[in-house]
Formats: C-alpha cells, structure tokens, sequence
C-alpha cells in the first residue's frame, strides 16, 4: 500500500501513470502533476476508461518552485516521487522532498539550464542530506540510464568473476514517418546527442568530437545499424561502482536523415542555449524550436519498428576463462502504442521508473541516502522487467562486436 506522486505528464509520465495504474493493488493512491493540469486530466481520462475505478488524481504544480512542491507534498503526502520531469528540475524536487520528508525517485540527472553537462555531482552531493533525514533517493531509473546500469549489476552479479569491457547499445530502428522529429523531449535530446563524446579508458576519460567514432553495430532482430559513440551518464556511475573496467562507452544509432537535420539545426543556430533577443523579447531558441517540432508524446499512433537496448560486456566468467555476455531488450513501438498510447521510447523509460517504485514500495530497495540503481539488489528488478513489459535476453560467447 503506498501513496506516490508522479511529476511530469508527457511520454513518459503517460507510461508510469499507466503502469503504476495497473498496480494499483501496490500503489493505492496516485497523484499526477505537471505545470499543465489539462494534460495531467487527459491522461487521468484514458487511464480510467481503460482500466475503469482509476486510483489516479491530478493536480498542477510548477516544478521549478520548491515551495509549491513542498505545499503539494504535504497536502497529499506521498511516500515516494517519481521525477519524470525535466533534467533541469531534480534539484528543486529533491529539495521539496527533503524539506516534506518524501522519498526521490527519477530517470535522468540534474544539468544546468545554461549548460550541456551531464554529471552527477549535484545530485550525489546530497547524499549526506538524504542521509540524515532517513530519505531515500532513487538515481537514473529509466532504460538508460537505469535497466543498463542494473543489467551491469546482473552480470557482475551472476556471470562475471571479472569485468574489463563494458558496451552500452541503443538502437532505434523504428519510424514515426515525420521528416524530423526526437524521441523525448527535444530540447533535452539536441542537447545530448549535439555534446562531445566521451568513453572511459584505462582509468580515464577520453574526449572525442561529436560523431566522431562510428561503425556498424549489429542488432537482434534488426541487423546492423551505424551507431556512433556519445557520452551518457551512466557511464560516470558505473565505472565507479564497478573498478575493474578498464573501458566503458554507449553507442547509440542515428539515421542520415536525422543527423542532417541536426547539422543544420545547429549550423543556423536553432540549437543555441542562450538566450537571444527576437522583436525585444528573449527567447532561447532551442526552446523555440521545441515549440514547432513534433510532440514526442503523439508520435506513437503511426510509429511502426523496434528498439534494442542493451550492454555488451567482455571479461572473466565464474571459473575465470575469457566470456562475452549480451543482455538486451527489444520493444516494439506497436505494443506500447497498444498498451499505454505512447510510443516505445517513452514505453522503455517509464516500465522502469515504475518497476524502481515497486521495489521501494515493497521495501526492497529502502536505505539512507543518494544510490545510483545498480547499487541496489538487481534480482528482483530483473524479475519485474519480465512481468510489466519489458523481457530480456542473454546471449553468451556469440561473437557480437566489442
């Protein structure tokens, strides 16, 4: 029996508001909130035409504005919040639960409005706050980061004496039919696809210019994909919690098409983060052209195709002889348009962030302090990923690229 808050109401919150709906035997009060309640309502109105007596609410809250967060908390007094707001956001909701005495959960780390950077320093330097106030805080629980970094654990877990190389995957080989358009909030997609690269090493990070690594990676299901290296968050934890490697990168894949929107997206500076000022009024124009692209949230009716997300990881097994392993989820976008009216990208971020409040709910990953995901027990997670949506795979010594 648990009360929880989501705070966001696009793809992804349209993904937990479902599934934390459909287990409603766990989550008996749910409360969604967004700084448009309209659209807070809208999904309230589906979910309860799908699934009848809805246990869900609304409400409208300002997620920049601590103080109004921290009145929302107290009136409903949740035991746990799911941040799938904006990046930008975490700080302000950690700080509302510290101050309303709630437990944190979300699916991307804090960045800075002004800046591209992805670090969890800022979040990680509130550890000893959660701490003393015998809050828990849950970090990077969506697919990736989130299933990865608890696919990792899986693997040192279970499989490997010894970890040396870790490949993170991500393809999208699905098509939404629109001339250009991302997959989750474009403002926050541009941003980190558009970023240095940067993998680990050898016991350090090495900078690469955006795009610059590249090659043809094949996938189950789908075959080979390019897939250009970049730099994601995860890598920072993992590589802490788990010392022995000696490298770690995430490869995503990325169409022609896209990248030559995105080339003249930045060439005429439609991509920019500062502010400009147009006809006397400052407006930031990557935030302008988030206004004029396609809604991620919509794009599922016509979306057709798969994702395939997963981490290649070479190294020694139990009894010390040189393993690859393969653990990997494929999505296809037609069975989460069925099920929760998004698409897959938005479907295989939420599954997680709602299974991550299952294991608070039940007590299983309940302790003082800040935590990257793959620092809790990943088994039952792992379980739960087959029960909500989401099934993996293994595949062993199969000669997949390192």
């Amino acid at each position: 029996m648990s009360k929880v808050i989501i705070i966001g109401a696009g793809g992804v919150g349209t993904v937990v508001a479902h599934k934390t709906a459909q287990n409603h035997k766990v989550f008996t009060d749910i409360l969604l909130a967004s700084r448009t309640q309209s659209k807070c309502n809208a999904i309230a109105e589906a979910i309860g035409t799908k699934y009848g007596n809805s246990p869900l609410q609304t409400a409208r809250v300002d997620a920049d504005n601590t103080a109004e967060l921290v009145e929302l908390f107290h009136q409903f007094k949740p035991e746990l919040v799911i941040n799938v707001a904006l990046p930008y956001q975490d700080l302000t909701i950690m700080d509302a639960c510290l101050e309303a005495k709630v437990n944190y959960l979300d699916t991307a780390n804090y960045e800075p409005k002004d800046e591209a950077k992805f670090e969890y320093k800022w979040q990680w330097a509130y550890r000893e706050k959660f701490e003393k106030a015998g809050l828990t805080a849950i970090l990077g629980c969506g697919f990736d980061p989130g299933v990865t970094s608890i696919f990792t654990a899986y693997a040192a877990k279970h499989h490997f004496s010894r970890m040396d190389y870790l490949d993170i995957v991500d393809c999208n080989a699905g098509d939404h039919g629109k001339a250009f358009a991302t997959n989750f909030n474009p403002e926050i997609n541009i941003r980190e696809v558009t970023q240095k690269g940067k993998y680990w090493e050898n016991g350090e990070w090495k900078l690469t210019k955006p795009h610059e690594i590249h090659q043809p990676l094949k996938y189950p299901n789908i075959g080979p994909k390019e897939s250009y290296l970049i730099y994601h968050e995860e890598l920072e934890s993992l590589v802490k919690n788990f010392p022995s490697l000696k490298r770690a990168r995430f490869w995503m894949t990325f169409g022609q098409e896209y990248l030559t929107h995105l080339r003249v997206i930045q060439n005429i500076g439609m991509a920019r983060i500062d502010p400009v000022i147009y006809n006397g009024i400052e407006i930031i124009p990557i935030q302008f052209l988030k206004a004029v692209l396609p809604d991620p949230g919509e794009l599922g009716e016509n979306y057709t195709g798969e994702t395939s997300i997963g981490c290649r990881i070479k190294g020694l097994d139990r009894q010390g002889n040189e393993m690859t392993y393969y653990v990997y989820n494929n999505c296809l976008h037609q069975d989460a348009f069925r099920e929760t009216g998004t698409q897959g990208v938005s479907y295989t971020t939420g599954v997680p962030a709602t299974i991550g409040a299952l294991m608070f709910a039940k007590g299983l990953w309940r302790k003082a302090g800040v935590f990257n995901v793959e620092e809790f027990d990943p088994d039952p997670f792992m379980e739960d990923l087959k029960k909500q949506g989401l099934p993996w795979n293994e595949l062993f010594n199969e000669g997949y690229e390192f």
